[in-house]
């Protein structure tokens, strides 16, 4: 199996390009310089490290990238920078989603391709009944006014679910929510939830890196765990 990893030398995308490595399937990492992924490539010759961004890219260059992979996996994020926040692209991940979801159009393959994209517990899946607190409806409000790269997650969650669909002939999707992120050394026991069972900024649970990194990679690879989630927006939270 050969999966595509967009964000993958962020704090998640080099979990998760390493156990998808780990698990003997083929990587290609779409990075802006390979020198934070030259350690894995050296030790894992499955891994292929492309120079450069998608939104630089063309359509046919990503059409040919995206020939033979089996899935797509969206790590990405903006730096936590005044820059990376308020700066150009406003809209990293939904465009670079969209530019993606393109290309495997153009490809027209002959089974659906995986599209698995990291978002956020603070984005409302809105096929879904699902409620906040007035507080944190506030807060999220304001956070979607005040902060482009909430915007963006929310945007980029919407593409999927509002024009990707559940009957697109080419692509099938989810989106992991999760909770707020530490780091841990190793996988522990974590829960999913089709919608948040506490709340997303009171109270909020906790989601170290790694686990998100093991959900999405066992999305790649187990059908069975595929199906559950298709077309979804899990909530992972760690184990209490």
């Amino acid at each position: 199996m050969t999966i595509l990893v967009v964000g993958a030398t962020g704090a998640t995308g080099r979990l998760l390009v390493k156990q998808l490595l780990d698990e003997g399937h083929s990587v290609k990492a779409v990075v802006r310089s390979k020198e934070k992924l030259s350690e894995l490539e050296e030790t894992y010759p499955r891994l292929i490290q492309i120079k450069g961004t998608v939104l630089a890219m063309s359509d046919v260059e990503l059409a040919d990238i995206l020939e033979d992979c089996d899935s797509v996996c969206s790590c990405l994020g903006h730096n936590l920078s005044f820059k990376g926040m308020y700066g150009k692209p406003r809209r990293l991940v939904r465009d670079s989603l969209m530019k993606l979801c393109s290309a495997i159009e153009a490809n027209r393959p002959e089974n659906p391709v995986k599209f698995i994209l990291m978002n956020t517990n603070g984005n409302t899946n809105r096929d879904l009944e699902e409620h906040y607190a007035l507080k944190e409806r506030f807060i999220l409000k304001l956070l979607e006014i005040l902060l482009p790269p909430h915007t963006d997650n929310i945007e980029a969650a919407e593409y999927l679910r509002t024009q990707i669909g559940n009957q697109h002939p080419n692509i099938e999707w989810v989106a992991v929510r999760p909770d707020s992120l530490i780091d841990e050394e190793t996988v522990t026991p974590y829960t999913l939830e089709p919608s948040p069972v506490r709340g997303v900024i009171f109270d909020s649970g906790k989601t170290s890196r790694i686990n998100i990194a093991n959900f999405m990679a066992r999305l790649c690879y187990d059908p069975g765990l595929f199906e559950q989630w298709k077309g979804q927006m899990p909530v992972i939270y760690n184990a209490e």
